[in-house]
C-alpha cells in the first residue's frame, strides 16, 4: 500500500468541507424575509457557512473514520462540533468580552447585526447543535431497538 500524499489529504479534506457546508445548509434554518426571526435565521447562517479551516469537523471525521463510525452520524456530529464553535466565537467576539470588530476577515456578528441579535445567534447555535446530536441519538436508538439483543 502506497503512503498517502499531500494531495490526497488535499482531496479528503476538501470533500469532508463540501460535505460539512451542504449538512450546515441543511440544518440552518432557512432565511424567509416574511418570518419575524428572518434576522436570526440570516445571522445564524452568516457566522456559520463559509468559515474558517474546519479542523475540529476534520479531526471528528478522521477520528471516527479510524474506527469505521458510520459516515451519516459523523457528518451530524461533525456539523454540531462546528456550530459549537461558531458560537463560542460569535460570543468570544461580544463587547463584553473581546470586543473583536473582524472574524475571519468581515465584520463580526455584533458588527454586522447587533449585539442582542449575536447573543440570541449564538445561544441558537449552541441549542441547535445539541438538537442534531439528539436527533442523532434518537435515529440510533431507533436502529438499536430493532435488534434482537438477546
Amino acid at each position: 500500500m502506497s503512503e498517502p500524499s499531500q494531495l490526497d489529504f488535499k482531496q479528503w479534506s476538501e470533500q469532508k468541507k463540501a460535505l460539512l457546508e451542504r449538512v450546515l445548509e441543511q440544518v440552518l434554518p432557512e432565511v424567509k424575509t416574511d418570518h419575524p426571526l428572518a434576522t436570526l435565521h440570516e445571522a445564524m447562517r452568516y457566522v456559520s457557512l463559509n468559515a474558517g479551516k474546519r479542523v475540529r469537523a476534520l479531526l471528528v471525521f478522521a477520528a471516527g473514520e479510524l474506527v469505521g463510525a458510520n459516515k451519516m452520524n459523523l457528518a451530524f456530529a461533525d456539523t454540531a462540533v462546528e456550530l459549537i464553535h461558531a458560537y463560542s466565537l460569535v460570543h468570544d467576539d461580544l463587547p463584553c468580552m473581546d470586543n473583536d470588530t473582524l472574524r475571519r476577515g468581515k465584520p463580526t456578528c455584533h458588527i454586522q447585526y447587533d449585539e442582542p441579535t449575536a447573543l440570541l445567534v449564538g445561544d441558537a447555535l449552541q441549542s441547535l447543535a445539541f438538537e442534531i446530536l439528539t436527533e442523532q441519538i434518537h435515529i440510533v436508538a431507533q436502529g438499536f431497538s430493532e435488534l434482537n439483543l438477546s
